[in-house]
Protein backbone atom coordinates (compact mmCIF):
# COMPACT_ATOMS: atom_id res chain seq x y z
CA UNK A 1 0.00 0.00 0.00
CA UNK A 2 1.21 3.08 -0.63
CA UNK A 3 1.28 6.75 0.47
CA UNK A 4 -0.13 9.29 -1.61
CA UNK A 5 0.12 12.99 -1.47
CA UNK A 6 -2.43 15.09 -3.76
CA UNK A 7 -1.74 19.02 -3.68
CA UNK A 8 -5.52 20.53 -5.64
CA UNK A 9 -7.21 17.15 -4.34
CA UNK A 10 -10.28 18.71 -4.05
CA UNK A 11 -10.36 19.95 -7.61
CA UNK A 12 -11.47 19.07 -10.85
CA UNK A 13 -8.86 16.18 -11.96
CA UNK A 14 -7.32 16.27 -8.12
CA UNK A 15 -10.55 14.74 -6.84
CA UNK A 16 -10.81 11.92 -9.67
CA UNK A 17 -7.40 11.27 -9.16
CA UNK A 18 -7.92 10.69 -5.20
CA UNK A 19 -10.22 8.06 -6.41
CA UNK A 20 -8.05 6.11 -8.55
CA UNK A 21 -5.32 5.57 -5.48
CA UNK A 22 -7.98 4.96 -3.49
CA UNK A 23 -9.33 2.30 -5.48
CA UNK A 24 -5.66 0.87 -6.38
CA UNK A 25 -5.75 0.62 -2.10
CA UNK A 26 -3.43 3.26 -1.77
CA UNK A 27 -3.53 6.01 1.29
CA UNK A 28 -4.49 9.16 0.25
CA UNK A 29 -4.14 12.55 1.78
CA UNK A 30 -5.80 15.52 -0.27
CA UNK A 31 -4.50 19.13 0.40
CA UNK A 32 -6.22 22.11 -1.08
CA UNK A 33 -7.33 25.56 0.15
CA UNK A 34 -10.59 25.60 -1.88
CA UNK A 35 -9.26 28.69 -3.51
CA UNK A 36 -10.69 26.98 -6.90
CA UNK A 37 -11.62 23.26 -5.57
CA UNK A 38 -14.43 22.70 -3.54
CA UNK A 39 -15.60 19.86 -0.90
CA UNK A 40 -18.57 19.09 -3.07
CA UNK A 41 -16.09 17.09 -5.25
CA UNK A 42 -14.21 14.98 -1.92
CA UNK A 43 -17.63 14.67 0.15
CA UNK A 44 -18.23 11.19 -0.87
CA UNK A 45 -14.90 10.41 0.26
CA UNK A 46 -14.81 11.64 3.67
CA UNK A 47 -15.28 8.75 6.03
CA UNK A 48 -12.90 6.56 3.72
CA UNK A 49 -10.10 5.16 6.40
CA UNK A 50 -7.76 5.44 3.16
CA UNK A 51 -8.99 9.03 2.64
CA UNK A 52 -7.05 12.15 4.60
CA UNK A 53 -7.95 16.04 4.19
CA UNK A 54 -5.77 18.55 4.87
CA UNK A 55 -7.07 22.10 4.06
CA UNK A 56 -3.48 23.78 3.51
CA UNK A 57 -1.91 26.65 0.90
CA UNK A 58 0.94 24.84 -0.89
CA UNK A 59 2.59 28.33 -1.21
CA UNK A 60 3.54 27.78 2.40
CA UNK A 61 5.54 25.47 4.07
CA UNK A 62 3.99 21.45 3.84
CA UNK A 63 4.34 19.50 6.75
CA UNK A 64 3.21 16.33 6.60
CA UNK A 65 4.32 13.82 9.43
CA UNK A 66 4.34 10.08 7.28
CA UNK A 67 6.48 8.66 5.26
CA UNK A 68 4.99 9.48 1.63
CA UNK A 69 5.72 7.44 -1.36
CA UNK A 70 4.23 9.36 -4.27
CA UNK A 71 3.41 13.23 -4.17
CA UNK A 72 1.15 14.56 -7.46
CA UNK A 73 1.24 18.86 -7.10
CA UNK A 74 -1.94 19.11 -9.23
CA UNK A 75 -2.73 23.03 -6.65
CA UNK A 76 -3.34 25.47 -9.13
CA UNK A 77 -6.22 27.59 -11.03
CA UNK A 78 -6.75 25.76 -14.21
CA UNK A 79 -9.14 28.10 -16.38
CA UNK A 80 -8.91 31.33 -17.69
CA UNK A 81 -11.49 32.89 -15.56
CA UNK A 82 -9.46 31.75 -12.73
CA UNK A 83 -6.08 32.54 -13.73
CA UNK A 84 -7.50 35.94 -14.91
CA UNK A 85 -8.81 36.68 -11.41
CA UNK A 86 -5.87 35.33 -9.36
CA UNK A 87 -3.04 35.93 -11.70
CA UNK A 88 -0.58 36.28 -8.76
CA UNK A 89 -1.72 33.20 -6.88
CA UNK A 90 -1.37 31.16 -9.97
CA UNK A 91 2.19 32.40 -10.72
CA UNK A 92 2.87 31.51 -6.54
CA UNK A 93 1.27 28.27 -7.10
CA UNK A 94 3.64 27.44 -9.64
CA UNK A 95 6.75 28.89 -8.64
CA UNK A 96 6.36 28.40 -4.28
CA UNK A 97 4.19 25.63 -4.69
CA UNK A 98 6.07 23.42 -6.69
CA UNK A 99 9.18 24.68 -4.58
CA UNK A 100 7.69 23.50 -1.24
CA UNK A 101 5.78 20.25 -3.05
CA UNK A 102 9.43 19.34 -4.68
CA UNK A 103 11.39 19.94 -1.30
CA UNK A 104 8.88 17.65 0.33
CA UNK A 105 9.59 14.95 -2.04
CA UNK A 106 13.23 15.35 -1.62
CA UNK A 107 12.77 14.75 1.89
CA UNK A 108 10.55 12.10 2.24
CA UNK A 109 12.00 10.33 -1.04
CA UNK A 110 8.72 10.25 -2.64
CA UNK A 111 8.51 10.30 -6.44
CA UNK A 112 7.00 13.21 -7.28
CA UNK A 113 4.96 14.35 -10.71
CA UNK A 114 3.81 17.55 -11.60
CA UNK A 115 0.81 18.51 -13.62
CA UNK A 116 1.61 20.72 -16.71
CA UNK A 117 -0.05 21.89 -19.13
CA UNK A 118 -0.46 22.01 -23.32
CA UNK A 119 -0.33 26.17 -22.47
CA UNK A 120 3.13 25.37 -22.18
CA UNK A 121 3.09 25.49 -25.99
CA UNK A 122 1.22 28.93 -25.87
CA UNK A 123 -0.10 29.63 -29.66
CA UNK A 124 1.58 26.68 -31.21
CA UNK A 125 3.03 27.41 -34.67
CA UNK A 126 3.64 23.55 -34.98
CA UNK A 127 0.86 21.15 -35.28
CA UNK A 128 0.12 18.79 -33.16
CA UNK A 129 2.44 19.78 -30.85
CA UNK A 130 5.09 17.18 -29.79
CA UNK A 131 6.99 16.98 -26.24
CA UNK A 132 10.39 18.73 -28.04
CA UNK A 133 8.39 22.09 -29.13
CA UNK A 134 9.52 24.69 -26.97
CA UNK A 135 5.97 26.76 -27.37
CA UNK A 136 5.19 29.97 -28.54
CA UNK A 137 4.44 32.03 -25.54
CA UNK A 138 3.91 35.57 -24.61
CA UNK A 139 5.25 35.94 -21.34
CA UNK A 140 3.50 39.84 -20.54
CA UNK A 141 -0.08 38.92 -21.63
CA UNK A 142 -3.02 38.29 -19.46
CA UNK A 143 -3.19 34.71 -20.00
CA UNK A 144 0.83 33.89 -19.60
CA UNK A 145 0.67 33.96 -15.70
CA UNK A 146 -0.85 30.36 -16.31
CA UNK A 147 1.93 29.55 -19.33
CA UNK A 148 5.35 30.78 -17.53
CA UNK A 149 4.02 29.27 -14.16
CA UNK A 150 3.86 26.00 -15.52
CA UNK A 151 6.95 26.00 -17.71
CA UNK A 152 8.70 27.75 -14.32
CA UNK A 153 7.53 24.77 -12.43
CA UNK A 154 8.54 22.56 -15.39
CA UNK A 155 12.15 24.39 -14.96
CA UNK A 156 12.19 23.56 -11.41
CA UNK A 157 10.82 19.94 -11.49
CA UNK A 158 13.80 18.98 -13.86
CA UNK A 159 16.57 20.99 -11.52
CA UNK A 160 15.60 19.08 -8.69
CA UNK A 161 15.66 15.91 -10.91
CA UNK A 162 19.07 16.70 -12.34
CA UNK A 163 20.66 18.08 -8.94
CA UNK A 164 19.10 16.20 -5.89
CA UNK A 165 18.32 13.17 -8.12
CA UNK A 166 14.54 13.56 -6.77
CA UNK A 167 12.49 11.06 -9.21
CA UNK A 168 10.34 13.03 -11.10
CA UNK A 169 7.93 12.69 -13.83
CA UNK A 170 6.13 15.82 -15.90
CA UNK A 171 2.48 15.49 -17.49
CA UNK A 172 1.82 17.93 -20.13
CA UNK A 173 -2.31 17.53 -19.86
CA UNK A 174 -4.56 18.83 -22.85
CA UNK A 175 -8.08 20.01 -22.48
CA UNK A 176 -10.32 17.53 -20.21
CA UNK A 177 -13.86 17.79 -19.24
CA UNK A 178 -16.11 15.38 -17.21
CA UNK A 179 -18.08 15.32 -14.19
CA UNK A 180 -16.88 17.43 -11.58
CA UNK A 181 -16.00 20.35 -13.49
CA UNK A 182 -17.48 23.98 -12.63
CA UNK A 183 -20.30 25.49 -14.12
CA UNK A 184 -18.90 28.50 -13.96
CA UNK A 185 -15.92 27.51 -14.91
CA UNK A 186 -15.10 29.86 -17.82
CA UNK A 187 -14.01 26.75 -20.06
CA UNK A 188 -15.70 25.69 -23.54
CA UNK A 189 -17.54 22.62 -22.48
CA UNK A 190 -18.96 24.04 -19.64
CA UNK A 191 -19.91 27.39 -21.23
CA UNK A 192 -21.95 25.39 -23.85
CA UNK A 193 -23.20 22.76 -21.61
CA UNK A 194 -24.90 25.01 -18.81
CA UNK A 195 -25.85 27.41 -21.49
CA UNK A 196 -27.34 25.05 -23.38
CA UNK A 197 -29.20 23.47 -20.78
CA UNK A 198 -30.63 26.54 -19.83
CA UNK A 199 -31.92 27.44 -23.14
CA UNK A 200 -29.20 30.50 -23.46
CA UNK A 201 -27.21 32.03 -26.31
CA UNK A 202 -24.23 29.44 -26.63
CA UNK A 203 -21.01 31.66 -26.70
CA UNK A 204 -18.50 30.96 -29.52
CA UNK A 205 -15.38 33.17 -29.37
CA UNK A 206 -14.22 34.69 -32.66
CA UNK A 207 -15.79 32.64 -35.66
CA UNK A 208 -15.35 29.17 -34.00
CA UNK A 209 -12.44 27.83 -36.32
CA UNK A 210 -10.20 27.23 -33.77
CA UNK A 211 -9.79 23.91 -32.63
CA UNK A 212 -9.37 21.62 -29.17
CA UNK A 213 -9.00 18.38 -28.75
CA UNK A 214 -10.79 17.51 -25.56
CA UNK A 215 -9.93 14.21 -23.30
CA UNK A 216 -13.13 12.76 -20.80
CA UNK A 217 -10.99 12.89 -17.41
CA UNK A 218 -11.11 8.93 -16.90
CA UNK A 219 -8.61 8.56 -19.62
CA UNK A 220 -6.66 11.43 -18.51
CA UNK A 221 -6.54 9.85 -15.03
CA UNK A 222 -5.29 6.57 -16.64
CA UNK A 223 -2.46 7.92 -18.49
CA UNK A 224 -1.01 9.97 -15.32
CA UNK A 225 -1.07 6.74 -13.71
CA UNK A 226 0.87 4.47 -16.31
CA UNK A 227 3.06 7.73 -16.09
CA UNK A 228 3.75 7.92 -12.85
CA UNK A 229 4.52 4.05 -12.93
CA UNK A 230 6.73 4.45 -15.56
CA UNK A 231 10.63 5.48 -15.57
CA UNK A 232 9.74 8.51 -17.85
CA UNK A 233 11.32 11.64 -16.39
CA UNK A 234 11.15 14.04 -19.19
CA UNK A 235 7.58 15.57 -20.51
CA UNK A 236 4.93 13.37 -21.30
CA UNK A 237 1.69 14.76 -23.32
CA UNK A 238 -1.76 13.35 -22.23
CA UNK A 239 -4.83 14.14 -23.97
CA UNK A 240 -6.98 12.95 -27.07
CA UNK A 241 -5.94 13.95 -30.34
CA UNK A 242 -9.48 13.63 -32.03
CA UNK A 243 -9.40 17.37 -32.63
CA UNK A 244 -12.41 19.50 -33.48
CA UNK A 245 -13.76 23.05 -33.72
CA UNK A 246 -15.31 25.52 -31.24
CA UNK A 247 -18.36 25.70 -33.40
CA UNK A 248 -18.66 22.00 -34.03
CA UNK A 249 -17.93 21.43 -30.78
CA UNK A 250 -21.22 23.73 -29.59
CA UNK A 251 -23.30 22.47 -32.28
CA UNK A 252 -22.50 19.03 -30.82
CA UNK A 253 -23.38 19.80 -27.27
CA UNK A 254 -26.70 21.75 -28.73
CA UNK A 255 -27.88 18.35 -30.03
CA UNK A 256 -27.23 16.16 -27.15
CA UNK A 257 -28.97 18.80 -24.76
CA UNK A 258 -32.02 19.18 -27.06
CA UNK A 259 -31.58 22.59 -26.63
CA UNK A 260 -33.15 25.86 -28.26
CA UNK A 261 -30.25 27.76 -27.78
CA UNK A 262 -28.64 29.77 -30.84
CA UNK A 263 -25.08 30.74 -30.96
CA UNK A 264 -23.99 34.22 -30.78
CA UNK A 265 -20.32 34.89 -31.28
CA UNK A 266 -18.10 37.60 -29.98
CA UNK A 267 -14.59 38.59 -29.85
CA UNK A 268 -11.53 36.04 -29.23
CA UNK A 269 -9.85 36.49 -25.83
CA UNK A 270 -6.13 37.53 -26.15
CA UNK A 271 -3.43 35.33 -27.24
CA UNK A 272 -6.03 32.30 -27.25
CA UNK A 273 -4.47 29.56 -28.89
CA UNK A 274 -5.47 28.64 -32.63
CA UNK A 275 -4.97 25.00 -32.65
CA UNK A 276 -4.58 22.08 -30.07
CA UNK A 277 -3.57 19.04 -30.30
CA UNK A 278 -1.49 16.30 -29.07
CA UNK A 279 0.96 14.45 -30.26
CA UNK A 280 0.60 11.32 -28.01
CA UNK A 281 3.50 8.56 -29.88
CA UNK A 282 5.20 8.70 -26.36
CA UNK A 283 2.27 8.04 -24.17
CA UNK A 284 1.34 5.08 -26.83
CA UNK A 285 4.14 3.49 -27.55
CA UNK A 286 5.74 3.81 -24.31
CA UNK A 287 3.06 3.57 -21.44
CA UNK A 288 0.82 1.71 -23.33
CA UNK A 289 -2.15 4.59 -23.37
CA UNK A 290 -4.38 5.73 -25.53
CA UNK A 291 -8.05 7.67 -24.65
CA UNK A 292 -10.85 5.02 -24.77
CA UNK A 293 -13.55 7.38 -24.23
CA UNK A 294 -15.59 8.40 -27.13
CA UNK A 295 -16.35 12.17 -27.24
CA UNK A 296 -20.02 11.32 -27.74
CA UNK A 297 -20.28 9.32 -24.33
CA UNK A 298 -18.46 11.84 -22.72
CA UNK A 299 -20.36 14.58 -23.32
CA UNK A 300 -23.22 12.94 -22.22
CA UNK A 301 -22.24 11.80 -18.59
CA UNK A 302 -20.95 15.41 -18.36
CA UNK A 303 -24.18 16.39 -19.39
CA UNK A 304 -25.92 14.46 -16.58
CA UNK A 305 -23.36 15.74 -14.12
CA UNK A 306 -24.52 18.90 -14.99
CA UNK A 307 -28.19 18.52 -15.04
CA UNK A 308 -27.93 17.55 -11.49
CA UNK A 309 -25.64 20.60 -10.70
CA UNK A 310 -28.46 22.89 -12.26
CA UNK A 311 -31.24 21.07 -10.85
CA UNK A 312 -32.07 20.78 -14.46
CA UNK A 313 -35.46 19.60 -15.17
CA UNK A 314 -36.57 18.49 -18.63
Amino acid sequence: MAKVLITGGAGFLGSHLCERFIKEGDDVVCMDNFITGSPDNIAHLFGNPHFHFVQHDVTNFIYVTSKLDFILHFASPASPIDYLKLPIQTLKVGSLGTHKALGLAKEKNARFLLASTSEVYGDPLIHPQTESYWGNVNPVGSRGVYDEAKRFAEALTMAYHRYHSVDTRIVRIFNTYGPRMRVNDGRAIPAFISQALCNEPVTVFGDGSQTRSVCYVDDLVDGIYRLLMSDINDPVNIGNPDEITMLDLAKEIISATNSKSEIIYQDLPEDDPKVRKPDTTIANTKLAWKPSVDRKEGIKNTIEYFKKKLHYES
